[in-house]
């Protein structure tokens, strides 16, 4: 297809469209601060956090190793535990007391941090719904325990319990460099999880009367001590997640002897807890290319029926994390294969643990899906670098380092439909990924949703990308925010909220911010430039903790593109995306109207203004002894401004000076016969939803042929709320579609499109000439006529 297209660039049309008189007649009035920097909002850079969104040199984080023993007693549904917790102080910081979680006691009806919701009547109610409300008058008995804690010499400590959160006092001052050790014993009564909610507990299935446990936030734990928030002691509500210290874990966990136990890291003795077949099946799962039932079915099955008395040991280490999961039922059926991440080449064992009521789906998809994901996120991110990867099916979703828990049950037939294994292995690549962010890439939880929830569903659906083309993907594509873009302004907040405050969570914490993300991969920066930003993201905060400035700032360092526009618009504020085609004008040419002639404007330069007061500062300046004024010095000072527009040229105060524009020649015949069948096509958009996106535009023409041009967002750096674009054309549009592939979130597409046959467009002419060679090229530059000369004003 032979097509010409000018877009403001042809040197002989006279575009005059937007002029200085425009900017002058509206002083500010069309200018807010979409595209002014975010300066302050974001905080200073200093030793520890650069500008540049990278570690400082000075950058430090504190450390936390732990040595743990649980006792799960199942018949009375009590976990005991022990630990030594190995406390390195690597901060500037002189500390007198340290803080520890204990997120248990959001179970308890006394202990807990108490966020209560705001509650209205229904209309309508069930039976359970009906039952007299239980107020907490009395303990309901969950909740941590505390028998012990100590200092290594098993001294007393002393200590403060403020419902999640635990104070401890030390004797004396833990110094920068020094190491704290001390111990805690506990225990607490495992809640039913599936009535009473939460992200961890037992399962009971009463068909086999078995349970299945999922031992998370088990064992009092570290804060974070950071150079951005002191200590990060913020109550745990069950929403907000987890701010926490990276280290090294031994855990040892006695279980029933029929039990199967998964957890985060390597389990240090197999040969002790596993049959000689069932060892056999794991040394082979480690080459296998597909997953080896390690527990078969069977052996699952005949497990449920025999409940051992007798108790086994399972010992695990792992390194580098920041918190420790484990699980552990004699429902399990549990396969494996290893995975070899090639960035590193790094073999990791992918492993799945499911109940038979799971079997039909996850025996199928589960390890696998695990090991698409860390090998897809190692290419977005960094390479994965521990030495297993874990997923459980426990009719939830949650993560924890290399080891995560989430749903996909079959029915009591073993069938299921295609959208409960979309679901599921959805969740089970969310949760997967969840070993990026946040247990690598190690954001504040507590403080920022989107930092890991946002971030994580991004490459989440990059990842369901590159599964299956087709995947039905609920979170990323732009179309997908729509809805909630639509909601009156009082039910949004910013991304850039508390994880507390937020009304609607999952499009909050989830959806925009990995929406955003795409917008700016495919439709403002580009895959190649921005997923070479989003890897020096992940390299320079991988086993660190970023904050929010520090993901923005590395984005722009490592593209070179200014997105502060982007972050002010899409996380700090609340506007949606709706730009209107409000109107089209249609001209052709004039060929008939004589040639311009040459003419001369003169002006007058007046004598700059002075102050017809003496102020404060002018006194002052004089009378300081110290100062030597510029203009004292250089005589010319005062013309500086007129010299440099004027190219250096000397230019006197009350003296007439004339503004040549060339003459213009004729169009010959030839050069009429060129142009006459151009038209050209004035767009005039409104951006209606307030928030700035670029202008994508699909151009369908008579003949049947379609152009599609794209503006950036920086078009409307000079007026936010009213912007043209002119286009020349050899044939005629038949339509005209902005965002034709809805990548925007534009929120009401039904103003995004013009129709030639609509009768909606104004239609008028334009001059046409042909500018003499060397003739007056001032304010132009590469054939583009700038606006303000060709408006015949004094620049």
């Amino acid at each position: 297809m032979k097509l010409k297209v000018v877009i403001l660039s042809l040197s002989v049309f006279a575009y005059t469209g937007f002029t200085a008189q425009n900017i002058q007649n509206n002083p500010g009035s069309n200018h807010g601060n979409k595209f002014e920097q975010l300066g302050t909002i974001l905080p200073t850079p200093n030793i520890y956090r650069t500008a540049s969104g990278a570690p400082g040199h000075g950058y430090w984080q504190n450390k936390a190793d732990y040595n743990i023993t649980a006792y799960l007693d199942e018949d009375k549904r009590n976990l005991k535990g022990s630990e030594t917790i190995t406390y390195y102080n690597n901060s500037p910081d002189d500390l007198d007391y340290i803080w520890l979680q204990l997120d248990e006691n959001q179970q308890s009806s006394v202990k807990k941090a108490d966020f209560p919701y705001s509650s209205t009547l229904p209309k309508a109610s069930n039976d359970q719904q009906l039952r007299p409300t239980e107020l907490p008058v009395s303990d309901n008995g969950y909740g941590v325990n505390l028998e012990k804690v100590t200092d290594a010499s098993g001294n007393p400590l002393k200590y403060t319990v403020n419902k999640t959160m635990m104070r401890i006092d030390l004797p004396k001052v833990l110094k920068k460099g020094e190491k704290l050790v001390f111990k805690i014993d506990w225990n607490y009564n495992i809640p039913n999880r599936i009535k009473m909610g939460g992200r961890g507990g037992y399962e009971n299935f009463p068909e086999d009367g078995n349970d299945l446990y999922t031992m998370t936030q088990w064992y009092p734990r570290m804060c974070v001590y950071s150079d951005f928030h002191g200590w990060q002691n913020h109550q745990f509500t069950g929403r907000g997640e987890f701010a926490l210290v990276f280290g090294n874990f031994k855990v040892s966990m006695n279980v029933p002897a029929d039990h199967v136990v998964g957890g985060t890291g390597e389990c240090k003795n197999y040969d002790q807890v596993l049959t000689s077949e069932q060892l056999a099946r794991y040394n082979k799962s480690k080459t296998s290319t597909e997953p080896v039932e390690i527990v078969t079915l069977d052996e699952a099955k005949k497990a449920e029926k025999n409940h051992s008395k007798q108790r086994k040991t399972w010992t695990f280490e792992a390194n580098d994390v920041r918190d420790f999961a484990w699980t552990s039922s004699r429902k399990f059926v549990w396969d494996g294969m290893g995975v070899l991440i090639p960035e590193n080449n790094n073999k990791v064992m992918a492993m799945s643990f499911y109940p038979k009521e799971a079997y039909n789906l996850y025996r199928k998809y589960s390890t696998k899906a695990v090991a698409h994901t860390i090998k897809t996120y190692s290419e977005f991110t960094i390479p994965y670098p521990y030495p297993v990867a874990q997923s459980v099916e426990a009719a939830n979703g949650m993560e924890y380092p290399m080891i995560c828990f989430n749903y996909g049950r079959t029915e009591k037939d073993g069938t299921y439909s295609e959208g409960i294994k979309n679901g599921m292995l959805g969740v089970v690549i969310h949760e997967v990924g969840h070993n990026f962010f946040p247990m690598i890439i190690n954001s504040d939880e507590r403080q920022w949703s989107w930092m890991d929830e946002g971030l994580n569903t991004f490459v989440e659906y990059l990842t369901e990308e590159r599964w299956d083309n087709k995947f039905p993907s609920k979170r990323g594509p732009a179309w997908t925010i729509v809805d909630y873009m639509k909601l009156p302004k009082d039910q949004l907040e910013p991304i850039m909220s508390n994880s507390e405050n937020i009304i609607q969570f999952g499009p909050n914490a989830y959806s925009k911010p990995a929406t955003g993300l795409n917008i700016l991969r495919e439709t403002i920066m580009g895959r190649e430039l921005f997923d070479k930003a989003f890897k020096t993201y992940a390299k320079r905060w991988a086993f660190r903790h970023p904050e929010p400035a520090d993901f923005f700032r590395t984005m722009e360092d490592a593209s070179g593109e200014d997105l502060d526009w982007f972050w002010r618009g899409w996380f700090y504020g609340t506007d949606p995306v709706d730009i209107v085609i409000d109107k089209v004008t249609i001209a052709t040419p004039d060929l008939e109207t004589p040639a311009r002639q040459a003419k001369e404007t003169k002006y007058k330069v007046d004598k700059p203004a002075v102050n017809d007061f003496e102020d404060i500062s002018k006194i002052r300046n004089r009378e300081d002894k110290n100062i030597t004024f510029y203009v004292e010095k250089d005589k010319d000072a005062q013309d500086f401004y007129y010299r440099y527009d004027r190219g250096q040229e000397k230019v006197d105060n009350n003296k007439e000076y004339t503004f040549k524009i060339e003459g213009t020649e004729p169009l010959t015949q030839k050069e009429k016969d060129k142009f006459k069948n151009l038209t050209a096509y004035q767009i005039d958009f409104v951006n209606k939803g307030g928030l700035v996106m670029p202008i994508i535009l699909e151009f369908t023409f008579e003949d049947g042929t379609k152009l599609t041009d794209k503006s950036s967002a920086q078009i409307w750096r000079l007026n936010e709320q009213k912007v043209s674009r002119t286009y020349y054309f050899d044939k005629k549009l038949k339509s005209i579609q902005l965002d034709p592939m809805r990548e925007t979130a534009d929120i009401d597409t039904s103003n995004n499109f013009w129709s030639s046959d609509g009768g909606n467009a104004q239609v008028s002419k334009f001059e046409l000439f042909k500018q003499k060679e060397g003739g007056n090229t001032r304010g132009a530059s590469n054939g583009k006529v700038n606006p303000m000369q060709a408006s015949g004003k004094k620049q």
